[in-house]
Formats: structure tokens, sequence, C-alpha cells
């Protein structure tokens, strides 16, 4: 038994071949990310189902018994029917084109309704506006809803609409699109009309696994947001269960075992077994994790990633210097666009090396938010378990449990997302994969309360900042 499990992620697609022997990473490829203008950015469409495409001819050369893909999540574009051709560019889920719509319906006092019915905040960042903008903005896409023949739906739906034949997403993916109620695990027309987005040209939504259609003779067994299928390949099993993944942002999710509701978490779809009750979780992350990091070694901070692993000084904000990794706005639990990144304390003895130690305390104290938030929704069990490339960073991961208050586990698994998605793949062609978890525990003494103040003032401080200038 082989699985091929395809990450359509948002730097790049990467394949992982997992059978009775073990998981072997077998494709990766990179893509081109377009900022066309300040605040958008956006990927070619045709070229990330090319690279999918060729992800899936690694299964020629073995006895490939079934296929998950996981996707970027709110990620979206719009798509003619008949040719498949897409409409436009894929607008990434990091993009803010959308936030003067988010800010007026906020102001039209619509976000409770909203966060009501789908647990999210309105946010560009959900692909519910984004939608509504590819109708109200482009030509292409406006002329083929008139026609009757346009399609607008995430990655994942044009995926498997060209790959399949059929025009489908799963549940955790509808789950970040602001358009699905909860409840009922339906697209709502309440928020299909106030987002501007024609319900007739949303995909089916189905479970996360089973029989999803067949891609020439290899069976589609599991679709899956790509946070969700990381929370699987950490085996998160148990309420309370929770993991962060350092890429790009940093996202983290908590097993709740029931639809739960907390101000500034977003209650989310983990993943729904065909024939069973959906599993729920909790949801929250940073918009720049990894992202700033490369941002600050690009102004030259330092060089090496080997540099910033270990520092002979003490941490940055006990001297008084905090950074707020703010640089695409604040996410979970604070959902403030406006707020812009900021060291806060520079002095003339402030080095480029105190400022990059900055940057890894920031994340960390970001992350520590977030968690926080989560644990007062649903008790977390220790440790938390990470991945992603700030995970290889030691010094990182010592001050994240410190700033946790709590053990980290670092998983050893560099393909946990595509490991999730092999797992679920495997449930959905009634087999089952469970490899032992591989990594290594830290645990540090907590901080002290002092410096989560200094770094709260700093937040708020951008946060007062970013209010007075917009």
């Amino acid at each position: 038994m082989h699985i091929l499990a395809i990450d359509q992620g948002t730097t790049s697609t990467r394949a992982l071949l997992v059978g009775d022997r073990g998981a072997r990473p077998v494709f990766s490829r990179a893509h081109r990310q377009h900022y066309p203008r300040p605040g958008w950015v956006e990927h070619d469409a045709d070229e990330l189902l090319a690279n999918v495409t060729a992800a899936l001819a690694i299964a020629t050369d073995h006895a490939v018994t079934a296929v998950g893909l996981a996707n970027q999540g709110e990620s979206c574009l719009g798509w003619d029917a008949q040719t498949g051709e897409p409409a436009g560019p894929v607008i990434v889920w990091q993009d803010d084109r959308t936030t003067p719509l988010t800010d007026r319906l906020k102001a039209e006092g619509c976000e409770p309704m909203v966060t009501a019915a789908t647990g999210l905040p309105l946010d560009p960042y959900f692909s519910a506006a984004k939608l509504g903008w590819i109708l109200r903005e482009n030509p292409e896409a406006q002329r083929l809803h008139a026609a009757g023949r346009l399609r607008l739906g995430t990655t994942d739906a044009f995926f498997r609409d060209r790959l399949t034949g059929r025009f489908e997403t799963d549940v955790t993916t509808a789950s970040r699109t602001s358009l699905m109620r909860l409840a009922t695990r339906d697209w709502d027309p309440a928020l299909c009309a106030l987002f501007g987005v024609p319900r007739d040209c949303l995909p089916a939504i189905t479970p996360t696994t089973g029989a999803l259609g067949y891609i020439g003779h290899l069976p589609l067994t599991a679709s899956v947001v790509d946070q969700q299928a990381a929370l699987h390949g950490h085996g998160c099993r148990a309420p309370g269960d929770a993991k962060i993944t350092f890429g790009t942002g940093a996202f983290a999710l908590a097993l709740t075992g029931d639809l739960r509701q907390a101000a500034g978490v977003l209650p989310t779809i983990a993943w729904a077994r065909a024939g069973e009750p959906p599993v729920h979780a909790l949801d929250g992350g940073v918009y720049a994790a990894s992202a700033a990091v490369n941002w600050a070694r690009d102004l030259g901070l330092f060089r090496a990633w080997s540099e910033i692993d270990a520092f002979d000084t003490l941490p940055a904000i006990s001297r008084g210097l905090a950074f707020v990794p703010a640089l695409s706005g604040l996410a979970c639990p604070h959902w403030d666009r406006r707020a812009r990144g900021a060291w806060m304390g520079l002095g003339l003895d402030t080095t480029p090396r105190d400022m990059a130690q900055a940057v890894l305390e920031g994340i960390a104290f970001r992350m520590a938010e977030v968690m926080g938030r989560m644990g007062q929704a649903t008790p977390l069990t220790a440790p938390i378990s990470i991945d992603g490339g700030m995970s290889a960073n030691p010094w990182f991961c010592r001050f994240l449990s410190s700033a946790l208050g709590r053990p980290v586990f670092v998983s050893a698994e560099p393909e946990l997302t595509a490991m999730g998605t092999a797992q679920l793949a495997a449930h959905g062609a009634g087999r089952t994969i469970d490899p032992p978890r591989k990594g290594h525990l830290v645990e540090a003494d907590p901080l002290p309360q002092d410096w989560h103040t200094r770094f709260r003032a700093a937040r708020e401080g951008v946060q007062t900042y970013g209010a007075a200038t917009s």
C-alpha cells in the first residue's frame, strides 16, 4: 500500500509517498509569488495546477492506493465552469485588498452576525470578501457569471474540479471562508448575500475523507486544509491536544471535542471523516513568523541562520527592547489589520544582533497570546507540539517554551502536513497509517511576568499608532 499525499502550500507544492515501510518525500517545486500592488498577494492558478499535476505523476512509478490533497485554506479564485480556465489569479490568504470592505461591514454592525454563524471575525484573511471582490472587480468573472458559467472557490475546489470533474470542497476548507454556517455545515444564504457571493457559484461541501472522486485511475480519499492536516500529522487526537506550525505565518490549532466559541480565537472543524461526526478545534495564528525572520535577514540584521541559533546575552525584552511582528497586521486574538510591525525601546547601544533576537522573541510572545486565549476556552494538554522552519532553531524553541509556560515537543517529521494528509487519505481508503512520533521535548522556566507586560505595552503601542495613521 502506498498513499501519495500532496501539500499545495503558500510557497511550494510538495508530495510525500507513505507506505508500509515508512514515508519519503518524492516531489518539491516552488511557485512564484506576485505582488502587483501594496497589500496584494497573488499566485498563478495554472502554475499551481501544473505543479499538483506534476506531483501526481509520481504515482505512475509506484503502487499508489489513494491520493490525499492539502490546500492553502483561504486562497481563492474564479474560473470557467465549461473550460476550467481561471478568470484571474489566485488571491492568496495573505492578501488584504478587501480591508475597506471588511472595515465598512464592521462599521455597519455586521460582525456579530458573521461571528455567530461562522465563528470568524470580519477580516480580509478569510475567503468571503475575496470571492465577492472577484465578482465585483474582475470583468472576466462578471462575463462568466452573466453567462451562467462562473465558479468561485478556494484552490482545492479548483484542483478537484479540474482533476476529478467534481466541483467540491471539504468541510474544513469551507469553515475558513466566512460563508459556511458551522452548525449546519452548509453555505449560508445571508452570508453569501452580505459578501456578494452567489451561492450557486460555490462548490458542494463534502467530508474530509471518503470517496471524493478519481484522478485518472487513482481515488482521491482526503481533501483538507493544510493546518488541519498538520494537526492530524502531529498526532493530536484528544481534546486539549494542540500544535503550532511555524511557516510563513505561525498557526495554532487545539482540539476541543465540541463546538466552542471564545473571544479572539476561531472555532473551526479539524476534520470530518466520512460517516462520522465532525471533530472541532480552535484556531489562531500570527500573520508573520518565518516571514518576519526572513525580512530581518533581508535587512542585514544577520546573514547565516546559525547566527541566530544561540545568543550570549540576556533576552532583548529583559533589556527593554521589544519587537511586535505585525508586518501584515495583528491576527489572533486582536484581528487588527491597521497595526504595523515595530521595535520598541531602541537605543544608541542597540545592535543588529539585538534587533534580530527581539524578532524571535516577538514571535514567541505573540504565540503566547494566542495559546493563552485558547487555554481560556479549553484546557490544553502539555506539551504543545511544534513544527516548521523556526522549530529548527534551538534558542527560539527554548524561549517559546518559556513564553508559553509549558513544554514543547519539537517534531522531527519534516512533512507533517503531508503526513497528516496521508493518514486521512488512508482512513478514507479503509486503511490505517499511524507512525510513531519522532522529536524531542524542550522545557524551560516561565518568563518573568514583567517581560510579558513589556511586550503587551509594545503591542498596544503599534495598535495605537496604526489607528492614528489609518
